[in-house]
């Protein structure tokens, strides 16, 4: 297949992969390998396309960038100019914005078991939001608020019970689920009361999130049937009109050339739908509904660059070609099994007949990037590019082995790339150490 139809930002000219104009050949010799290379022009058109089919159709509305997916300065600055908030996940994400200088009140915390010194740092800088699961932390929010004289805006994060058809390590909505309160009204009064008497917490109401990388809105549908109709028994019971929803992100991009392509419309259209008929039917103000696209953003806008260090076949078995990186920069296929295309990008117009596994540099069996794929006539010293590596690539890379982690390049059309951040040395990872 052309493989600009797999990826918009991608073509082949003079045998060479080019990628937002710019060859990466050349960038693989300029910055070195493994080399994270990220579009921001693929994220602005992501964040333009979210601004269209919700902010801009959808009155009310509110978008966060879930920052776990991918994190850097560069990033957060890119989606602040976009106008889309940034949820954060720990005291670092949320250092890191805050260093960005994104406003504080765009901000999302979310977390299971934030410490004290997180609750209070966000707290101390206006934090938009804090998205809270358990009630201990409903009385460590009051008592840091009580004493800062603040009013923290909170939602609590549910955990709907729906099975939403993706790999079981990244399910968050199901009933055994580490994430969200149980909605059993033996124990939902006991949520409700904590906030409600709580004097320096603005409650607005709810939170899901089913998992990630879904195909389907039917998952979301089912889950968002649950919340509304805990808004519905939170009025009924406790006369309380919630004022926020939040629909969580998980909406699923392209790995492979056959993967549907999936428009955010296919999900938002009948949630919105669903939520105004409901609210209607109740006589109940419509809430303020915010999305947390992570993946959706930034996924497909990276490639991840690597060089073929050896080649080696096992007849009748296998050829394995190994490279310069692995597990360290691309801990999902390990993890979750997960599954990616790639190319030879210095023979990119060559037929990729030669059907290889490519393996990683770590002393790990388990260390596949890909396998049973297709490359051009594989040597030492091509490069190998692998596509939608935007998300949970460079968020989730390690130094296991002491591998220095890969530089990220930032390219922004028409050939231009800039250094975002730089390949970490060996002197980095002894940094803290005595």
């Amino acid at each position: 297949m052309d493989i600009g139809e797999f990826n918009s930002h991608a073509s082949v000219r003079f045998n060479h992969l080019f990628y937002d104009g710019v060859d990466t050949v050349e960038l693989a010799s300029h910055y070195g390998t493994p080399l994270y290379v990220v579009s921001e022009s693929a994220v602005r058109e992501r964040c333009s396309s979210v601004r269209k089919a919700f902010l801009e159709k959808y009155p009310n509305t509110r978008a966060v960038y879930a920052s776990k997916a991918f994190q850097t300065l560069d990033m957060c600055r890119i989606i602040d100019q976009e106008g889309l908030g940034i949820d954060v996940v720990s005291g670092g994400e949320l250092y890191a914005a805050l260093k960005a200088q994104v406003n504080p009140g765009a901000i999302v915390f979310h977390g299971n078991a934030k410490t004290l010194d997180e609750l209070e740092y966000a707290i101390e800088n206006d934090v938009g939001r804090i998205i809270s699961d358990n009630l201990r932390e409903i009385s460590e929010v009051e008592r840091i608020a009580a004493r800062l004289g603040k009013k923290v805006k909170l939602l609590y994060r549910i955990t709907p019970g729906v099975d939403s058809h993706t790999h079981r390590f990244i399910s968050t909505g199901s009933l055994d689920s580490k994430f969200g309160i149980p909605l059993d009204s033996s124990v939902r009064n006991d949520y409700m009361r904590a906030v409600l008497n709580s004097p320096h917490i603005d409650f607005r109401g709810f939170h899901f999130h089913i998992g990630s990388q879904i195909r389907d809105n039917f998952s979301h549908l089912a889950a968002l049937g649950v919340a509304l109709k805990l808004i519905v028994d939170v009025h009924t019971d406790y006369g309380f009109d919630v004022s926020e929803l939040n629909l969580g992100g998980g909406f699923g991009i392209r790995y492979l050339p056959g993967d549907p392509e999936t428009e955010l419309g296919y999900f938002l259209d009948p949630m919105m739908q669903l939520i105004r008929f409901e609210m209607e039917k109740a006589k109940i103000p419509m809430p303020m509904v915010t999305i947390e696209p992570g993946r959706w953003i930034i996924g497909e806008a990276g490639i991840t660059l690597y060089e073929l260090r050896s080649v080696k076949t096992i007849p009748g078995i296998r050829t394995y070609v190994g490279v310069d990186g692995g597990m360290t920069d691309n801990i999902r296929p390990a993890l979750y099994e997960a599954r990616y295309h790639a190319i030879s990008a210095n023979k990119a117009d060559w037929s990729h007949d030669t059907v290889v596994t490519i393996a990683g540099k770590c002393c790990e069996s388990g260390d596949i990037l890909v396998k049973d794929i297709g490359l051009a006539e594989p040597k030492p010293g091509d490069i190998v590019a692998v596509f939608s590596t935007g998300a949970y690539n460079h968020s989730m890379a390690s130094n296991y082995n002491r591998i220095p982690r890969p530089a990220v390049v930032m390219t922004t059309g028409e050939g231009r790339h800039r250094l975002s951040v730089r390949r970490e040395s060996y002197e980095d990872m002894l940094i803290r150490e005595f």
